[in-house]
């Protein structure tokens, strides 16, 4: 996989680079372009996916209201008329319950869709308070910097080929797919994403974790210097 190759790469240089001299760096790690296509396909991805909830939602109104109707209808009937309509309503009340489950079903579909979107926009999100702490603290050199943004480069745009498989679910609504297909589709989708999102978290910590470390030691170096002058 391309990001192992760039992650695997990356961590080598990282032990060669660290410990060089430091040198201020302020742009992005990230070209501003692919963090816009990101934060564009997970807002396309939540309004899409809020407008088909919100059908399904008064679909689930309509059939919780057509019950009650059907209800009230059976209460008015005599004794006599109730076992007439028994098989009737048996069937009229099974396509009901079958209706109702299925909206709901894909109701839960549509928000676990949404829950992925917006992962991808946590990450962007992640990916730039990390990177202006490191670039604002001063604690690494440019060849250090450089490898970093390799390694975030290769999350972000493995961030983008997801993103567009969020799409690609989306739009599997749309298609002859039954429940149990979709569902697989959505949980590979899920787990990529999440993968993704653990691999930017755990490259931040670390970042970060060197980061206070050197101004520790930094600051210990400072307050032995002054005790010895």
């Amino acid at each position: 996989m391309k990001f192992a190759k760039v992650w695997k790469a990356g961590l080598l240089a990282g032990l060669l680079f660290f410990g060089a001299p430091q040198m201020p760096r302020t742009e992005a790690a990230v070209p501003a372009y692919i963090l816009e296509i990101i934060r564009k396909g997970v807002k396309k991805a939540i309004v899409a996916i809020d407008l088909k909830i919100q059908r399904m939602q008064n679909n689930t109104i309509w059939l919780q209201n057509a019950q009650k109707v059907l209800e009230n209808a059976l209460n008015k009937l005599k004794l006599e008329e109730i076992a007439e309509w028994g098989e009737r309503q048996k069937t009229l009340y099974g396509d009901y319950y079958e209706g109702l489950w299925k909206v709901k079903s894909a109701i839960s579909q549509y928000q676990k869709v949404r829950d992925i979107a917006e992962m991808q926009g946590r990450l962007v999100g992640e990916y730039q308070k990390a990177w202006q702490h490191i670039t604002a603290s001063g604690q690494f050199s440019a060849d250090e910097l450089r490898w970093m943004e390799e390694v975030y480069l290769g999350i972000l745009d493995h961030s983008v080929r997801n993103l567009e498989q969020v799409l690609g679910v989306v739009s599997a609504f749309n298609l002859k797919m039954n429940d149990g297909e979709r569902l697989a589709l959505i949980d590979r989708v899920e787990k990529k994403v999440r993968f993704n999102l653990n691999d930017l978290m755990r490259f931040n910590e670390r970042n970060l974790l060197i980061t206070r470390q050197r101004s520790h030691a930094k600051g210990a170096i400072k307050t032995l210097k002054e005790i010895h002058e």
